[in-house]
């Protein structure tokens, strides 16, 4: 159950562009939005910040982007975001559900090329405390990806490494889609809802 009380999207006409956007590229309204509404320019500028890591076309796919998101928010622990990252991953990005049910086999699953290993390892040891992303780690990346790339799949770990932080301090309750998919498709590698349900 959120920790703090969320704004009614009929209470923020003044983030309703905000919560359409969301909305379209979603097809749905993430909760989170509501608590962060309390802080209308802070709304903002995290919107500004996630449609530019992942709301919109760059040099990096999107679908891996969402895969990095998600393999951060599983190594952090935040059931919230894990259920968010996956389930938009397969339904707004195309990524093959398969990928997500062995996320953790990137290394052995022929499912996923050398420059997915590369950017999986990396999100794995940025989404862990501390932050655990070696030398070796970034030579590998620059293997598959250039700089500019590797700005923007770093941005999309850490996009969620502070989504994490927030969900998981505030309680945020699952949307019924994410949760849904969590506990269809993510359940069998350890995934629970948890505190991110309402009670």
């Amino acid at each position: 159950m959120t920790r703090i009380s969320p704004r009614a999207r009929a209470d923020a006409p003044e983030l309703e562009d905000v919560f359409a956007r969301a909305e379209k590229a979603l097809g749905f309204v993430p909760n989170s939005f509501f608590v962060m509404a309390r802080a209308p320019e802070i709304m903002r500028a995290f919107s500004r910040l996630s449609r530019e890591v992942i709301g919109v076309p760059g040099k990096v796919p999107l679908g891996l982007k969402r895969l990095v998101a998600y393999m951060a928010s599983r190594s952090a622990g935040c059931q919230y975001c894990s259920a968010h990252t996956a389930e938009s991953a397969v339904a707004v990005d195309g990524v093959d559900p398969e990928k997500i049910r062995r996320i953790f086999e990137y290394e052995t699953c022929d499912l996923f090329t050398e420059a997915e290993r590369a950017a999986l390892r990396m999100a794995q040891a940025a989404g862990s405390v501390p932050n655990e992303v070696t030398d070796a780690d970034m030579d590998d990346l620059k293997r598959h990806f250039s700089e500019d790339e590797i700005v923007e799949l770093v941005a999309a770990v850490c996009l969620f490494g502070w989504l994490n932080r927030w969900n998981d301090t505030m309680a945020t309750g699952l949307e019924e889609r994410p949760l849904a998919f969590g506990e269809s498709h993510l359940a069998e590698s350890g995934w629970v809802p948890g505190k991110h349900v309402k009670g």
